[in-house]
C-alpha cells in the first residue's frame, strides 16, 4: 500500500523512478527528506534490495507516528528534525535525494494544525508542534513593517501593508488573533479584489506558514546538503508546490549545472559543474483531475557529476 487515508501521494511514481533511475540504481542509501504519511518512502523500500537503507526526515510528530509500522524493517530509519538533517549524513554517501516541499494534505484538514482558512481552529501553522512559536505568538508582538514584509516577501501579496495594518489594529483593539477564522476574516476584510476562485487570505495563510517554518531557508540548506552528501551519479528529485520553491531549486540547478571559469585567470581550466539538470515535469491531466491539488506541482531531477580528484 503505497498510499496513507487521506493523502494522496503528488507524482507518486514519477519521481521514485527517477530517484532509482540513475546510473547507481537502486544501490546504496537514499534519503526521503519529507516523509509525511510515507507514501514515497513506501514504494521506495518496494523497489530497494535487502543491503540498500532509506533515511527518512519529518519535523511532524503526526508523521513520526505514521512511520512506526516501517520500524521492523531494517533497511528504514526516520529522524524527528527538518531535511536540513541531511547535512549531518556523510559526504558522496547518498545515491538518492528526494524533497518534496510543502505542507501535506492532512495537515491541511486538521483544523487542530492552523493551515487553512477553510476550518476554524488555533493559529499555529507549524509543521513541529512541539518546539518554536506559533504563528498567533508571531503576530502577537510583530509590528506592521515586520509582517508587511513577511507577507509580501513570502505570499508574494500586494496588498501586505494594508493587511498588516489591519491585524496590528484588530490586535490593538480586540487583543491577540488566536483563531484561523479571525485572521482570514481580517484580511478578507482587507483585500477587496482577488483572482477568481482564491479566497483573500490564501496569500497570507502561504506567507505565515513558510516564515514561522523557515521553510524557504530550510529548502536552501537541504539544496547545499544535498550537493556534499550526494555519490557521483546520485540523484536530487525536488517536488514543489509554488513558485518561490521551484525558483529556489531552477535557480540551485542551473548555478550548479554549469562550468565556472575564473576571470582573473582567463587561461585556468574552468571549475567543472556539479549538477547535471535532467528532467522538469509536471502532473499529467489524470492526476490533476484526480487530485486537484496536484496542480501546482513541478518536479525537478539533476544528477550528481563525478567529483574531480
Amino acid at each position: 500500500m503505497n498510499q496513507a487515508p487521506g493523502h494522496t501521494t503528488v507524482l507518486l511514481h514519477e519521481a521514485v523512478e527517477h530517484l532509482l533511475g540513475g546510473p547507481l540504481g537502486a544501490r546504496g542509501c537514499f534519503v526521503d527528506g519529507t516523509f509525511g504519511r510515507g507514501g514515497h518512502s513506501r514504494l521506495i523500500l518496494s523497489r530497494l534490495g535487502a543491503d540498500a537503507r532509506l533515511i527518512a526526515f519529518d519535523k511532524d510528530p503526526q508523521a513520526i507516528a505514521e512511520a512506526a509500522p516501517l520500524a521492523a524493517d531494517a533497511r528504514f530509519a526516520i529522524r524527528h528534525e527538518g531535511f536540513c538533517g541531511i547535512a549531518e549524513l556523510p559526504p558522496g554517501s547518498v545515491s538518492g535525494v528526494l524533497l518534496d516541499l510543502g505542507v501535506s494534505s492532512p495537515q491541511i484538514d486538521t483544523p487542530e494544525r492552523g493551515f487553512s482558512f477553510r476550518f476554524d481552529g488555533p493559529l499555529d501553522m507549524r509543521m513541529d508542534t512541539t518546539r518554536g512559536h506559533s504563528v498567533a505568538e508571531w503576530l502577537a508582538g510583530a509590528e506592521p513593517p515586520a509582517i508587511a514584509q513577511v507577507i509580501r516577501d513570502y505570499g508574494e501579496e500586494r496588498f501586505a501593508g494594508p493587511i498588516a495594518k489591519a491585524l496590528v489594529a484588530w490586535r490593538d483593539k480586540h487583543g491577540p488573533i488566536t483563531r484561523t477564522a479571525q485572521l482570514a476574516d481580517i484580511v478578507a476584510a482587507t483585500v477587496r479584489t482577488r483572482e477568481p476562485g482564491q479566497h483573500p487570505a490564501t496569500r497570507t495563510f502561504q506567507a505565515l506558514r513558510i516564515h514561522i517554518n523557515a521553510e524557504l531557508q530550510e529548502l536552501r540548506q537541504a539544496l547545499a546538503a544535498s550537493l556534499s552528501v550526494l555519490a557521483p551519479g546520485g540523484r536530487l528529485v525536488v517536488i514543489s508546490f509554488h513558485s518561490l520553491e521551484d525558483r529556489i531549486v531552477k535557480q540551485f540547478i542551473a548555478q550548479h549545472a554549469k562550468e565556472v571559469y575564473d576571470r582573473r585567470a582567463p587561461f585556468a581550466a574552468p571549475q567543472p559543474m556539479h549538477l547535471r539538470a535532467l528532467e522538469r515535469i509536471k502532473p499529467g491531466a489524470a492526476e490533476v483531475a484526480a487530485n486537484p491539488r496536484a496542480r501546482s506541482a513541478v518536479m525537478r531531477v539533476a544528477e550528481r557529476t563525478e567529483v574531480p580528484a
